[in-house]
Protein backbone atom coordinates (compact mmCIF):
# COMPACT_ATOMS: atom_id res chain seq x y z
CA UNK A 1 0.00 0.00 0.00
CA UNK A 2 1.26 3.39 -0.70
CA UNK A 3 0.94 5.74 1.69
CA UNK A 4 -1.25 8.84 0.51
CA UNK A 5 -1.69 12.04 3.52
CA UNK A 6 -3.57 15.26 2.58
CA UNK A 7 -3.54 18.62 4.09
CA UNK A 8 -7.22 19.53 3.79
CA UNK A 9 -7.77 23.18 4.84
CA UNK A 10 -10.82 25.62 4.58
CA UNK A 11 -8.92 28.69 3.64
CA UNK A 12 -10.25 32.26 5.20
CA UNK A 13 -7.08 34.46 4.81
CA UNK A 14 -5.13 33.81 7.67
CA UNK A 15 -3.52 30.33 8.39
CA UNK A 16 -3.59 29.12 12.06
CA UNK A 17 -0.06 27.74 12.86
CA UNK A 18 -2.34 24.43 14.43
CA UNK A 19 -3.19 23.82 10.87
CA UNK A 20 -0.04 24.09 9.52
CA UNK A 21 1.28 22.27 11.92
CA UNK A 22 -0.98 19.23 11.02
CA UNK A 23 0.18 19.97 7.24
CA UNK A 24 3.40 19.30 8.72
CA UNK A 25 3.31 16.07 10.28
CA UNK A 26 0.94 15.27 7.26
CA UNK A 27 4.19 15.96 4.88
CA UNK A 28 6.94 14.35 7.30
CA UNK A 29 4.65 11.25 7.41
CA UNK A 30 3.93 10.60 3.84
CA UNK A 31 7.91 11.23 3.05
CA UNK A 32 8.75 8.83 5.88
CA UNK A 33 7.20 6.47 4.50
CA UNK A 34 8.34 7.22 0.70
CA UNK A 35 4.36 8.13 -0.11
CA UNK A 36 3.10 11.15 -1.09
CA UNK A 37 1.04 14.64 0.16
CA UNK A 38 -1.63 16.15 -1.29
CA UNK A 39 -3.69 19.20 -0.87
CA UNK A 40 -7.35 19.29 -1.12
CA UNK A 41 -8.99 23.14 -0.51
CA UNK A 42 -12.42 22.94 1.27
CA UNK A 43 -13.56 26.11 -0.88
CA UNK A 44 -17.45 25.55 0.07
CA UNK A 45 -17.56 28.68 2.23
CA UNK A 46 -18.06 30.58 -0.69
CA UNK A 47 -17.47 34.10 1.24
CA UNK A 48 -14.35 33.45 2.95
CA UNK A 49 -12.80 31.06 0.47
CA UNK A 50 -11.70 34.24 -1.56
CA UNK A 51 -9.30 33.82 -4.21
CA UNK A 52 -6.95 36.19 -2.22
CA UNK A 53 -7.61 33.61 1.09
CA UNK A 54 -6.31 30.85 -1.17
CA UNK A 55 -3.63 32.54 -2.24
CA UNK A 56 -2.42 33.48 1.29
CA UNK A 57 -2.74 29.49 1.90
CA UNK A 58 -0.53 28.76 -0.98
CA UNK A 59 1.91 31.20 -0.33
CA UNK A 60 2.28 30.34 4.01
CA UNK A 61 2.69 26.58 2.37
CA UNK A 62 5.53 27.62 -0.09
CA UNK A 63 7.46 29.75 2.25
CA UNK A 64 7.24 26.58 4.75
CA UNK A 65 8.71 24.42 1.88
CA UNK A 66 5.62 22.13 1.56
CA UNK A 67 5.70 21.06 -1.72
CA UNK A 68 2.62 18.61 -3.18
CA UNK A 69 2.27 16.18 -5.03
CA UNK A 70 0.17 16.48 -8.14
CA UNK A 71 -3.27 19.00 -8.56
CA UNK A 72 -4.46 20.31 -5.96
CA UNK A 73 -8.24 19.32 -5.47
CA UNK A 74 -11.14 22.24 -4.99
CA UNK A 75 -14.23 20.99 -2.80
CA UNK A 76 -16.16 22.85 -4.76
CA UNK A 77 -15.90 20.50 -7.80
CA UNK A 78 -16.69 18.06 -6.00
CA UNK A 79 -20.63 19.01 -5.10
CA UNK A 80 -22.11 16.80 -7.75
CA UNK A 81 -20.24 13.65 -6.77
CA UNK A 82 -21.35 14.69 -3.07
CA UNK A 83 -25.12 14.61 -3.38
CA UNK A 84 -24.87 11.94 -6.36
CA UNK A 85 -23.42 9.54 -2.89
CA UNK A 86 -26.37 11.35 -0.42
CA UNK A 87 -29.17 9.98 -3.15
CA UNK A 88 -27.27 6.64 -3.04
CA UNK A 89 -27.65 6.40 0.97
CA UNK A 90 -31.43 7.53 0.44
CA UNK A 91 -32.49 4.73 -1.75
CA UNK A 92 -30.45 1.69 0.12
CA UNK A 93 -32.32 2.95 3.35
CA UNK A 94 -28.71 4.40 4.94
CA UNK A 95 -30.07 8.00 5.20
CA UNK A 96 -33.56 9.54 5.34
CA UNK A 97 -34.92 13.02 4.67
CA UNK A 98 -36.50 15.28 7.45
CA UNK A 99 -37.02 18.23 7.98
CA UNK A 100 -34.36 18.57 10.48
CA UNK A 101 -36.09 21.18 13.42
CA UNK A 102 -39.65 21.20 12.20
CA UNK A 103 -38.23 24.78 10.51
CA UNK A 104 -40.40 24.29 7.80
CA UNK A 105 -37.11 25.35 5.17
CA UNK A 106 -36.99 22.16 3.71
CA UNK A 107 -35.80 18.65 4.09
CA UNK A 108 -32.02 17.71 5.27
CA UNK A 109 -30.57 14.41 4.49
CA UNK A 110 -29.73 12.41 7.32
CA UNK A 111 -27.35 9.74 8.09
CA UNK A 112 -28.58 6.88 9.91
CA UNK A 113 -25.95 5.88 12.23
CA UNK A 114 -25.81 1.86 12.13
CA UNK A 115 -26.67 1.34 15.83
CA UNK A 116 -23.28 -0.42 17.07
CA UNK A 117 -20.25 0.04 18.77
CA UNK A 118 -17.32 1.72 16.87
CA UNK A 119 -13.73 0.74 17.60
CA UNK A 120 -10.61 2.25 15.92
CA UNK A 121 -7.06 2.37 16.82
CA UNK A 122 -5.69 5.82 16.74
CA UNK A 123 -2.20 6.08 15.61
CA UNK A 124 -0.82 8.30 18.73
CA UNK A 125 -4.13 7.98 21.13
CA UNK A 126 -4.62 4.27 20.55
CA UNK A 127 -7.79 2.49 21.21
CA UNK A 128 -10.51 4.25 20.95
CA UNK A 129 -14.44 3.11 21.23
CA UNK A 130 -17.66 4.56 21.37
CA UNK A 131 -20.74 3.33 22.24
CA UNK A 132 -23.51 3.16 19.82
CA UNK A 133 -26.55 5.32 22.20
CA UNK A 134 -23.90 7.87 22.28
CA UNK A 135 -23.72 8.17 18.37
CA UNK A 136 -26.87 9.77 16.87
CA UNK A 137 -27.78 10.34 13.18
CA UNK A 138 -26.49 13.49 11.96
CA UNK A 139 -27.19 15.90 8.93
CA UNK A 140 -25.46 14.84 5.62
CA UNK A 141 -27.33 17.28 3.50
CA UNK A 142 -28.87 20.42 3.94
CA UNK A 143 -32.11 22.03 3.37
CA UNK A 144 -30.42 24.54 1.16
CA UNK A 145 -29.16 21.36 -0.87
CA UNK A 146 -25.25 22.08 -0.37
CA UNK A 147 -23.60 18.50 1.42
CA UNK A 148 -21.99 19.07 4.61
CA UNK A 149 -18.33 18.35 5.76
CA UNK A 150 -18.60 14.64 6.97
CA UNK A 151 -20.17 13.92 3.70
CA UNK A 152 -17.50 15.66 1.00
CA UNK A 153 -14.08 14.92 3.89
CA UNK A 154 -15.39 11.16 3.64
CA UNK A 155 -15.77 11.03 -0.05
CA UNK A 156 -12.87 13.39 -1.08
CA UNK A 157 -10.99 11.48 0.71
CA UNK A 158 -11.66 8.33 -0.90
CA UNK A 159 -11.46 9.74 -4.18
CA UNK A 160 -7.86 10.90 -3.53
CA UNK A 161 -7.07 8.32 -1.86
CA UNK A 162 -5.73 9.13 1.43
CA UNK A 163 -4.58 6.09 3.69
CA UNK A 164 -3.55 8.09 6.48
CA UNK A 165 -6.24 10.79 7.76
CA UNK A 166 -3.74 13.08 10.44
CA UNK A 167 -5.50 15.96 12.00
CA UNK A 168 -5.84 17.81 15.05
CA UNK A 169 -7.68 15.30 17.95
CA UNK A 170 -10.81 18.26 17.99
CA UNK A 171 -11.84 15.71 14.96
CA UNK A 172 -11.41 12.60 17.41
CA UNK A 173 -15.45 12.66 17.48
CA UNK A 174 -16.25 13.35 13.72
CA UNK A 175 -13.80 10.25 13.02
CA UNK A 176 -16.58 7.87 14.98
CA UNK A 177 -18.78 9.14 11.91
CA UNK A 178 -16.88 8.90 9.60
CA UNK A 179 -16.28 5.49 9.83
CA UNK A 180 -19.40 4.87 9.22
CA UNK A 181 -20.01 6.49 6.34
CA UNK A 182 -16.90 4.70 5.08
CA UNK A 183 -18.53 1.12 5.96
CA UNK A 184 -21.98 2.79 3.91
CA UNK A 185 -19.97 3.62 0.77
CA UNK A 186 -18.04 0.45 0.95
CA UNK A 187 -14.88 2.34 1.19
CA UNK A 188 -11.91 1.19 2.44
CA UNK A 189 -11.35 2.60 5.82
CA UNK A 190 -7.73 4.87 6.02
CA UNK A 191 -5.64 4.91 9.38
CA UNK A 192 -6.59 7.90 11.51
CA UNK A 193 -4.13 9.47 13.94
CA UNK A 194 -5.37 12.66 16.26
CA UNK A 195 -2.75 15.54 17.08
CA UNK A 196 -2.73 16.89 20.41
CA UNK A 197 -3.91 20.44 20.73
CA UNK A 198 -1.58 23.36 20.68
CA UNK A 199 -2.45 25.47 23.96
CA UNK A 200 -1.95 28.64 25.68
CA UNK A 201 -0.17 28.89 29.27
CA UNK A 202 -3.52 28.19 30.85
CA UNK A 203 -4.19 25.40 28.65
CA UNK A 204 -6.74 26.87 26.59
CA UNK A 205 -6.46 26.51 22.74
CA UNK A 206 -3.96 29.25 21.29
CA UNK A 207 -5.44 31.94 19.25
CA UNK A 208 -4.39 35.66 18.51
CA UNK A 209 -5.37 36.37 21.80
CA UNK A 210 -2.10 34.56 23.27
CA UNK A 211 0.28 36.04 20.84
CA UNK A 212 0.88 35.42 17.21
CA UNK A 213 -0.81 32.63 15.57
CA UNK A 214 -0.84 32.66 11.78
CA UNK A 215 1.52 32.09 9.72
CA UNK A 216 1.83 35.01 8.62
CA UNK A 217 2.17 36.79 11.53
CA UNK A 218 5.65 34.71 11.95
CA UNK A 219 6.62 35.50 8.68
CA UNK A 220 6.00 39.43 9.50
CA UNK A 221 7.93 39.67 12.55
CA UNK A 222 11.01 38.30 10.87
CA UNK A 223 11.02 34.71 11.35
CA UNK A 224 12.16 31.77 8.92
CA UNK A 225 10.33 29.35 7.27
CA UNK A 226 12.69 26.74 7.91
CA UNK A 227 12.76 27.72 11.48
CA UNK A 228 8.78 27.74 11.90
CA UNK A 229 8.78 24.52 10.42
CA UNK A 230 11.32 22.97 12.67
CA UNK A 231 9.99 24.50 15.64
CA UNK A 232 6.49 23.37 14.75
CA UNK A 233 7.64 19.50 14.15
CA UNK A 234 9.02 19.58 17.58
CA UNK A 235 5.79 21.17 18.99
CA UNK A 236 4.20 17.72 19.66
CA UNK A 237 6.75 15.12 18.32
CA UNK A 238 10.26 14.73 19.46
CA UNK A 239 12.61 12.62 17.43
CA UNK A 240 13.97 10.65 20.57
CA UNK A 241 17.21 11.99 21.61
CA UNK A 242 17.96 15.38 22.24
CA UNK A 243 18.00 16.96 18.65
CA UNK A 244 16.25 20.50 18.41
CA UNK A 245 17.57 22.15 15.45
CA UNK A 246 17.16 19.43 12.59
CA UNK A 247 17.52 19.90 8.78
CA UNK A 248 14.35 18.65 6.64
CA UNK A 249 16.02 15.62 5.98
CA UNK A 250 16.84 14.52 9.66
CA UNK A 251 13.35 15.45 10.25
CA UNK A 252 11.82 12.95 7.38
CA UNK A 253 14.51 10.44 8.61
CA UNK A 254 12.98 10.04 12.26
CA UNK A 255 9.40 11.16 11.97
CA UNK A 256 7.10 8.34 13.24
CA UNK A 257 3.46 8.81 14.58
CA UNK A 258 4.67 6.48 17.90
CA UNK A 259 6.77 9.19 18.95
CA UNK A 260 3.94 12.11 18.99
CA UNK A 261 2.91 13.20 22.09
CA UNK A 262 -0.36 12.68 23.28
CA UNK A 263 -1.10 15.66 25.44
CA UNK A 264 -1.80 19.07 24.32
CA UNK A 265 1.59 20.99 23.22
CA UNK A 266 2.28 24.43 24.72
CA UNK A 267 3.54 27.56 22.68
CA UNK A 268 7.05 28.91 23.56
CA UNK A 269 8.14 31.80 22.37
CA UNK A 270 11.56 32.18 23.37
CA UNK A 271 11.85 28.58 22.30
CA UNK A 272 10.98 29.35 18.75
CA UNK A 273 12.93 32.80 18.93
CA UNK A 274 16.22 30.95 20.23
CA UNK A 275 15.72 28.32 17.16
CA UNK A 276 15.12 30.92 14.67
CA UNK A 277 18.44 32.47 16.26
CA UNK A 278 20.71 29.01 15.40
CA UNK A 279 18.70 29.10 11.53
CA UNK A 280 19.76 33.01 11.19
CA UNK A 281 23.81 31.80 12.13
CA UNK A 282 23.10 29.07 9.43
CA UNK A 283 22.44 31.11 6.34
CA UNK A 284 24.77 31.27 3.40
CA UNK A 285 26.52 35.28 4.22
CA UNK A 286 25.55 36.41 1.09
CA UNK A 287 21.91 35.49 1.88
CA UNK A 288 21.44 36.96 5.64
CA UNK A 289 23.39 40.34 4.30
CA UNK A 290 20.50 40.16 1.14
CA UNK A 291 17.91 40.18 4.11
CA UNK A 292 19.84 42.80 6.04
CA UNK A 293 19.59 45.35 3.34
CA UNK A 294 16.21 44.58 2.82
CA UNK A 295 15.20 45.54 6.23
CA UNK A 296 17.27 48.80 5.87
CA UNK A 297 15.35 49.75 2.56
CA UNK A 298 12.35 48.91 3.93
CA UNK A 299 13.26 51.21 6.95
CA UNK A 300 13.95 53.94 4.72
CA UNK A 301 18.01 53.93 5.81
CA UNK A 302 20.57 54.71 2.95
CA UNK A 303 23.55 53.62 3.81
CA UNK A 304 26.73 53.29 1.62
CA UNK A 305 27.24 49.69 0.43
CA UNK A 306 30.67 48.40 1.59
CA UNK A 307 30.14 50.10 5.42
CA UNK A 308 26.73 48.57 5.82
CA UNK A 309 28.64 45.18 5.02
CA UNK A 310 30.89 45.81 7.82
CA UNK A 311 28.22 46.75 10.27
CA UNK A 312 26.12 43.63 8.98
CA UNK A 313 29.28 41.16 10.41
CA UNK A 314 29.46 42.81 13.48
CA UNK A 315 25.82 41.84 14.83
CA UNK A 316 25.38 38.63 12.80
CA UNK A 317 25.38 36.39 15.21
CA UNK A 318 23.60 38.20 17.62
CA UNK A 319 20.59 38.59 15.32
CA UNK A 320 17.39 36.19 16.35
CA UNK A 321 14.60 37.59 13.55
CA UNK A 322 14.80 39.84 10.75
CA UNK A 323 13.29 41.79 12.37
CA UNK A 324 16.13 42.60 15.06
CA UNK A 325 18.50 43.79 12.21
CA UNK A 326 17.14 47.29 12.06
CA UNK A 327 16.80 48.26 15.88
CA UNK A 328 20.42 46.91 16.30
CA UNK A 329 22.11 48.59 13.50
CA UNK A 330 20.33 52.27 13.76
CA UNK A 331 23.23 53.77 15.56
CA UNK A 332 25.57 52.99 12.64
CA UNK A 333 23.91 55.12 10.26
CA UNK A 334 22.46 58.18 12.55
CA UNK A 335 23.98 60.49 14.75
CA UNK A 336 20.19 60.93 16.25
CA UNK A 337 20.04 57.50 17.78
CA UNK A 338 18.20 57.61 21.18
CA UNK A 339 20.28 56.66 24.04
CA UNK A 340 18.94 54.56 27.20
CA UNK A 341 18.05 56.23 29.91
CA UNK A 342 18.78 53.43 32.70
CA UNK A 343 22.10 53.23 31.41
CA UNK A 344 22.85 57.04 31.29
CA UNK A 345 21.69 57.02 34.71
CA UNK A 346 23.41 53.90 36.13
CA UNK A 347 26.75 54.37 33.92
CA UNK A 348 27.08 57.89 32.73
CA UNK A 349 25.92 60.13 35.34
CA UNK A 350 28.73 59.08 38.11
CA UNK A 351 31.56 61.14 39.16
CA UNK A 352 34.83 60.45 37.24
CA UNK A 353 33.15 60.02 34.25
CA UNK A 354 33.48 62.57 32.12
CA UNK A 355 37.14 63.11 33.19
CA UNK A 356 37.36 59.18 31.91
CA UNK A 357 35.38 59.99 28.30
CA UNK A 358 37.85 63.15 27.83
CA UNK A 359 40.59 61.05 28.43
CA UNK A 360 39.47 58.12 26.16
CA UNK A 361 39.17 61.08 23.61
CA UNK A 362 43.08 61.74 24.45
CA UNK A 363 43.58 58.24 23.59
CA UNK A 364 41.97 57.62 21.06
CA UNK A 365 43.04 60.96 18.93
CA UNK A 366 46.92 60.04 20.01
CA UNK A 367 46.85 56.48 17.71
CA UNK A 368 48.63 56.38 14.57
CA UNK A 369 46.17 53.59 12.90
CA UNK A 370 42.60 53.37 14.89
CA UNK A 371 41.38 49.81 14.58
CA UNK A 372 40.08 46.71 16.32
CA UNK A 373 43.63 45.92 17.52
CA UNK A 374 45.12 49.40 18.61
CA UNK A 375 41.67 50.71 20.18
CA UNK A 376 41.89 47.17 22.28
CA UNK A 377 45.34 47.67 22.91
CA UNK A 378 45.52 51.40 24.22
CA UNK A 379 41.68 50.92 26.47
CA UNK A 380 43.21 47.95 28.16
CA UNK A 381 46.46 49.30 29.13
CA UNK A 382 44.71 52.79 30.42
CA UNK A 383 42.41 50.15 32.14
CA UNK A 384 45.47 48.95 33.96
CA UNK A 385 47.17 52.72 34.52
CA UNK A 386 44.23 54.41 36.26
CA UNK A 387 42.89 51.58 38.10
CA UNK A 388 39.57 51.85 37.07
CA UNK A 389 38.23 48.49 36.33
CA UNK A 390 37.39 47.09 32.74
CA UNK A 391 33.54 48.26 33.61
CA UNK A 392 34.11 51.85 34.78
CA UNK A 393 35.90 52.43 31.49
CA UNK A 394 34.13 49.92 28.43
CA UNK A 395 30.52 50.94 30.00
CA UNK A 396 30.79 54.52 29.48
CA UNK A 397 32.70 54.05 26.21
CA UNK A 398 29.90 51.69 24.89
CA UNK A 399 26.95 54.13 26.06
CA UNK A 400 28.73 57.15 24.58
CA UNK A 401 29.26 56.11 21.25
CA UNK A 402 25.86 54.21 20.70
CA UNK A 403 23.68 54.96 23.63
CA UNK A 404 23.08 51.55 24.53
CA UNK A 405 24.79 49.53 27.18
CA UNK A 406 24.90 46.09 25.13
CA UNK A 407 25.58 45.29 21.26
CA UNK A 408 28.41 43.88 19.31
CA UNK A 409 32.21 43.67 20.39
CA UNK A 410 33.44 47.21 21.23
CA UNK A 411 36.48 47.33 19.46
CA UNK A 412 35.33 45.87 16.53
CA UNK A 413 32.36 48.35 16.53
CA UNK A 414 34.13 51.63 17.41
CA UNK A 415 37.07 50.56 14.15
CA UNK A 416 33.59 50.60 11.71
CA UNK A 417 32.15 53.45 13.38
CA UNK A 418 35.85 55.22 12.36
CA UNK A 419 37.86 57.46 14.36
CA UNK A 420 36.30 61.30 13.63
CA UNK A 421 32.58 59.74 14.77
CA UNK A 422 33.74 58.36 17.72
CA UNK A 423 35.19 61.46 19.04
CA UNK A 424 32.43 63.39 18.28
CA UNK A 425 29.49 61.14 19.69
CA UNK A 426 31.74 61.35 22.66
CA UNK A 427 31.83 65.17 22.77
CA UNK A 428 28.40 65.14 21.71
CA UNK A 429 27.52 62.70 24.92
CA UNK A 430 29.50 65.21 27.64
CA UNK A 431 27.93 68.13 26.49
CA UNK A 432 24.23 65.93 26.66
CA UNK A 433 24.74 64.35 30.01
CA UNK A 434 27.99 65.85 31.81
Amino acid sequence: MKVRTRFAPSPTGNVHIGNMRAAIYNWLFARHMGGEFVLRVEDTDIERSTPEAIQALLDAMDWLGLDVDGEHLYQTTRQKAHLEAAEMLLEKGLAYKEDKGGTGQGECVIFRMPGTDTTFVDGIKGEMTKKAENMQDFVIVRSNGTPVFHLANVLDDIEQGITHVIRGDDHVENTFRHIALYKALGAEIPNFAHLPMIVNKQGKPYSKRDGDAFVGDFRDKGFLGDALFNYLALLGWSPGDDREVMTREEMVEAFTLERCQSSAAQVDMKKLTWMNGEYMMKLPVEEFNAMAFQALEGAGIEADPEYALQVFGLIRERVKTVADIVPMVGYFFSEEFEYDEKAVRKKLQKDGVVDTLNRLKEIFQSLEVFDEASTDKALHDFVEESGLGFGAVMAPARIAVSGIQSGPELFPMLEVLGRERVIERIDRTIVKFL
